[in-house]
C-alpha cells in the first residue's frame, strides 16, 4: 500500500518477537521484496519505544470513549478503531499544529461527520419495511467510520449486529448504556426529591422549596445557555461526508453547529480549536495554552501591583456569579443570600400575603446575585437581591413619579480625577436593602419568589413598602437618601444631582451615589470616618473600604495616580465569544470599510449580536479608543448582517491584545481643562449625515469622549467642524459647573483645539455670511463663549487631533501613535 499510494519503499519492518510478526507467510513476504525485520530484545520494550508509546496515547483515547459512553467491554475493539481514527485527525504541535492525516495526504481532514462516539442514533430502512405500518428506523448506537465507506458504523440494539449506514440520525446528548439514561427513559419521574426548609415569618409559613432540575427552567426567566463555539478548519473540497438525514422540526444541539464547507479568507485569523468557555474556567487557567498560539497569557498579567492588590483581582477573577436561579440554587452560598433576603424583606415589613383581587394582575419577581468584596480581596458577603418585573407595571395606576438620577460615567471619572490629583481619600459604601426603604403609596402585588412556596396555594405578595426592580423604586430610595444627606448638612450640586458635597472648615466631603452605592471622597480621614459612623446610624450600611471595584471598574492606586480598567469585564466577553485563543488584532475596525453597504446573509441570531454590542458599550467607559467602532456596529442592532457580527468580532480580537488596559487618572496633572474635536464630513454614505467627536481631559487624565452623528446634514466640512465644536462646548461649559462643585474653579480660558481652520474663523468672526446663514442658531454660542473668553479656540495640525480617532478608523501606526497620547496606558501588559 505504501508502494502503490504514495510512491515510497519500506526498507525496513521494527517489532518485538511476537509470533504474529515472525510467521512463515510474513518472513518470506519480507525476503521477497527485500525488506528488512528487527526485532526487539526480549523484556526490553525501550527498544521499540515509539510504537510502545503510541499504544499508550491510543489506549489512553480508547478509554476515554468507552468512560463516556458507558460501553461494555465487548467493544473495546470500537473504541481502539474510533481512537486512531480521531488522532489521525487531531492537531498536534509535533507537527505544527497540523494533523497526520494532513501531513500524509497533503489536505485537511473532514470533520463534518464527526459524531459523539456511544451516542444513540436511528438508520433509515424504508426499502426493508414489509408493510406501510413497520417503522421506519432502527435504534442503534454510533461506534465508528468504516475503513473504505462513506458512512457511519453502528450497532443495531434489537438484532445486535453491525451496520454500515450513510442515512443516521443522531441524538448526541443520549447514550443508550450510561444507567443514568436508562433510568430516566424507564421512570415515571426523573425529578429530585425537592428538599424543604421552614423560612417563617409574621404573616404565615412559607416554605423555601429547592427545585428540581425540571422545574427550574419553567422558574427561571432569565436563564441562559452557553452554547459551545465551533472552531474553524478548512477542508477539502473532493471530501464527501456521508449525509444525515434530519426530520423537519428537529435541531441539533448548540454544541454541534454545521461546519463551513469551504475555506474562507476572513477565517484567516482565527484559531480552529478555539472553542467558548465558562468564565470561571477562564478564573481557573488564565494560560489557556494547550493548543493555541496566542495564550491569553501572553497579553495580560499583574506583576505591577502590589501583593495586596494582586491578591484582589484574583479574587475578583475567580469568583462567578450565577446568571439566574437555576445556577444560584446548586450552592450554599447563594442558597443562603437568598434565605437572608427573604428574611430582610420580611422583617422590614415589605409585603403581606394575600389572595390576588380579580381586577388585578401580579407582576413577576426573579433574583440577580452580586459578590461584594473588602477592600483587600476577600469575599465581603454573596448578595442574592430579589427584583420585581417593573417593566409589567402600567403607568398611573401602579406608578407615577419614577425618576431618580445616578451618576454619569463622566461625572464618575472626573470625580476621580479630581480626587487624585488633589491627593483625596477614596473610601466606597454599600446601602443594603436601599429600596426597602423608600415607602410605597400604590397598590401593587407580586408573584411569590422563584424558589419559595407557600402553604395555600394561590396566594400573592401585596407589596407595603418599595423594592428592587419597581418603577418608583428608585425616586423613593433616592428622595429618602437626598434628605439623609441634606440633615448632616451636604449640598446637592446643580451639574449633577447625584454628586454631594460638604464643608466644615478646612475639611471637605464629596459624595458620588450611584443607587445603593455611595463613593466618598475627602481630604480629612477623620471627617470620612464620622460621616460612615452617621450613615450607619441612618441605614444598614456596608463598608467596604479604600475604593478598589465599583460597578464592574478596577481601581487600583499608586503614587503616579488612579488606573481604572475592565479586565475581567473584557476576559468574560473574550471567553463568551469563544475568541481566547484567537489571533489579536491591532486595531478595532478595518480602514475603509463600508459597513454601512454591507450586504449578504442576515444573522440567524441577532440576539447575540446586540448583547454583544452592549457589552461592548459600557466597555468604552475605560476604553476610548473603541467609541468609533462601537458607534458604527450599533447602528446595525435591528437588522444585523453576518458581515457586522464578523466586524463586531473583531473589535473583541482586538481587546485580546490588551484586555487590561484602560485610562490613567495622573496625580501630577493640573485642573484646566483642555478639549479636542473633530468631524467626518459626510461620512455616512446613506444620510450623509457627518460624524462628531470630541475627547476633554482634566490636565492630562481623560475624563469625556463621545463619538456621535450629527442630526443634519452638512453642506461643506467647516460646517461639521463647527457644529462639533458646539457640542463639545456644552460639554466644557458643564464640566466647568461640575468642578466648580468640587471647589475647582476656572479662571482661565478652556482650550479647544480643532484642526479646521474656517470653523476657527466661523467660531472667532461672523465671516461667510453666506455659507452659515443656514446654521442653527444655538450653534453659534460657541461665538459668544469665544468673546467672553470662557473658551479659548486654537489651531492644531490633523496628524496631532487626538479627537480623529473618534470619527474615523485610522491605520495602524496612527491608531497606536494617538493612542497613546490619550492617557490610555495598559499596566496589566506582561512585563
Amino acid at each position: 500500500m505504501v508502494n502503490t499510494q504514495f510512491g515510497k519503499c519500506v526498507k525496513c519492518v521494527r517489532s518485538d518477537n511476537g509470533l504474529e510478526f515472525q510467521s512463515n507467510n510474513i518472513m518470506n513476504f519480507y525476503a521477497e521484496n527485500g525488506v528488512l525485520h528487527q526485532t526487539s530484545c526480549v523484556y526490553t520494550p525501550q527498544q521499540n519505544g515509539r510504537v510502545e508509546r503510541k499504544h499508550r496515547h491510543i489506549l489512553n483515547v480508547a478509554r476515554a470513549l468507552r468512560f463516556q459512553a458507558h460501553l461494555p467491554i465487548e467493544f473495546w475493539g470500537e473504541c481502539v478503531l474510533t481512537a486512531a481514527y480521531l488522532i489521525n485527525r487531531t492537531p498536534t504541535q509535533v507537527l505544527h499544529n497540523k494533523t497526520p492525516y494532513e501531513m500524509l495526504f497533503g489536505k485537511p481532514p473532514l470533520y463534518s461527520q464527526l459524531r459523539v462516539f456511544g451516542c444513540l442514533c436511528y438508520i433509515s430502512h424504508k426499502s426493508q419495511a414489509s408493510d406501510k405500518f413497520e417503522p421506519r428506523s432502527r435504534k442503534c448506537i454510533f461506534l465508528g467510520y468504516p475503513f473504505g465507506k462513506k458512512g457511519w458504523r453502528v450497532y443495531d440494539l434489537e438484532t445486535s449486529e453491525f451496520v454500515v449506514s450513510r442515512d443516521v440520525i443522531f441524538s448526541e446528548h443520549e447514550f443508550p448504556f450510561d444507567k443514568q439514561f436508562n433510568l430516566e427513559t424507564n421512570s415515571s419521574s426523573g425529578a429530585l426529591i425537592p428538599r424543604t426548609v421552614d423560612v417563617h415569618g409574621d404573616n404565615d409559613d412559607i416554605q423555601y422549596v429547592l427545585e428540581s432540575i425540571e422545574e427550574r427552567g419553567s422558574n427561571c426567566e432569565n436563564a441562559q445557555q452557553n452554547d459551545a463555539a465551533v472552531g474553524m478548519a478548512d477542508q477539502s473540497a473532493d471530501e464527501i461526508a456521508p449525509i444525515e438525514l434530519q426530520e423537519e422540526g428537529q435541531t441539533q444541539p448548540a454544541a454541534h453547529e454545521q461546519r463551513v464547507r469551504k475555506p474562507s479568507t476572513r477565517l484567516k485569523d482565527y484559531i480552529c480549536y478555539t472553542a467558548r468557555v465558562d468564565s470561571s474556567v477562564v478564573a481557573d487557567n488564565l494560560l489557556l495554552t494547550s493548543g493555541t498560539a496566542y495564550p491569553i497569557a501572553r497579553y495580560v498579567n499583574c506583576n505591577r501591583f502590589s501583593e495586596s492588590h494582586k491578591g484582589f483581582l484574583a479574587a475578583v477573577t475567580k469568583e462567578k456569579e450565577p446568571e439566574h436561579y437555576g445556577e444560584a440554587v446548586k450552592s450554599k452560598h447563594w442558597r443562603d443570600a437568598m434565605q437572608s433576603e427573604i428574611d430582610a424583606l420580611e422583617r422590614n415589613g415589605t409585603w403581606s400575603l394575600e389572595d390576588l383581587p380579580a381586577n388585578k394582575t401580579a407582576i413577576g419577581c426573579k433574583w440577580v446575585y452580586r459578590i461584594k468584596y473588602h477592600a483587600d480581596g476577600r469575599v465581603e458577603r454573596y448578595k442574592a437581591r430579589l427584583v420585581a418585573l417593573g417593566n409589567r407595571q402600567v403607568e398611573g395606576i401602579d406608578y407615577t413619579e419614577t425618576f431618580a438620577p445616578v451618576a454619569k460615567m463622566v461625572s464618575v471619572r472626573t470625580f476621580l480625577a479630581v480626587a487624585a490629583i488633589k491627593g483625596w481619600t477614596l473610601h466606597q459604601m454599600d446601602v443594603h436593602n436601599a429600596f426597602l426603604h423608600g415607602e410605597l403609596y400604590e397598590e401593587v402585588y407580586m408573584r411569590l419568589p422563584p424558589g419559595f412556596t407557600h402553604s395555600q396555594t394561590g396566594k400573592v405578595c401585596r407589596l407595603r413598602k418599595s423594592i428592587y426592580g419597581l418603577r418608583q423604586a428608585p425616586h423613593m430610595w433616592f428622595s429618602k437618601l437626598t434628605s439623609a444627606l441634606e440633615s448632616y448638612g451636604f449640598v446637592q450640586s446643580k451639574a449633577d444631582y447625584s454628586l454631594f458635597t460638604w464643608r466644615k472648615g478646612d475639611a471637605l466631603l464629596a459624595i458620588l451615589v450611584y443607587v445603593d452605592d455611595l463613593v466618598i471622597a475627602g481630604n480629612s480621614e477623620d471627617a470620612v470616618y464620622e460621616f460612615k459612623q452617621y450613615m450607619s446610624r441612618m441605614f444598614h450600611m456596608k463598608d467596604l473600604g479604600y475604593l478598589k471595584y465599583f460597578l464592574g471598574i478596577e481601581i487600583a492606586r499608586g503614587p503616579v495616580g488612579l488606573f481604572l480598567c475592565q479586565r475581567k469585564y473584557v476576559l468574560d466577553i473574550l471567553a463568551e465569544c469563544g475568541l481566547l485563543g484567537a489571533k489579536p488584532a491591532a486595531t478595532p475596525m478595518e480602514q475603509n470599510h463600508r459597513l454601512a453597504e454591507s450586504v449578504g446573509e442576515k444573522l440567524k441570531d441577532p440576539e447575540k449580536y446586540r448583547r454583544l454590542i452592549g457589552r461592548l458599550i459600557y466597555l468604552t467607559i475605560t476604553r476610548p479608543e473603541l467609541c468609533y467602532s462601537v458607534h458604527i456596529l450599533a447602528q446595525f442592532m435591528q437588522d444585523p448582517l453576518q458581515a457586522h457580527y464578523e466586524a463586531a468580532l473583531r473589535v473583541v480580537r482586538f481587546l485580546k491584545g490588551n484586555p487590561g488596559q484602560g485610562v490613567l487618572l495622573r496625580a501630577d496633572g493640573d485642573l484646566q481643562l483642555n478639549a479636542f474635536c473633530d468631524s467626518d464630513w459626510a461620512s455616512c454614505p446613506l444620510t450623509r449625515r457627518s460624524l462628531s467627536g470630541y475627547f476633554v481631559m482634566l490636565g492630562s487624565s481623560p475624563i469625556s469622549w463621545k463619538t456621535k452623528k450629527q442630526q443634519t446634514v452638512s453642506r461643506s466640512s467647516a460646517e461639521a467642524e463647527y457644529r462639533s465644536m458646539a457640542n463639545v462646548t456644552a460639554e466644557l461649559l458643564w464640566l466647568k459647573s461640575f468642578l466648580k462643585s468640587l471647589g475647582v474653579i476656572h479662571s482661565q480660558p478652556m482650550k479647544l483645539s480643532c484642526d479646521s481652520q474656517a470653523a476657527l474663523h466661523i467660531a472667532t468672526n461672523p465671516v461667510f455670511h453666506e455659507r452659515t446663514k443656514h446654521i442653527e442658531l444655538d450653534c453659534h454660542f460657541v461665538r459668544d463663549q469665544i468673546q467672553t473668553k470662557c473658551i479659548a479656540a486654537v489651531y492644531t495640525r490633523s496628524s496631532e487631533q487626538l479627537a480623529d480617532i473618534f470619527t474615523k478608523a485610522l491605520g495602524k501606526q496612527q491608531f497606536a501613535y494617538l493612542l497613546c497620547k490619550l492617557g490610555i496606558c495598559d499596566l496589566h501588559a506582561p512585563t
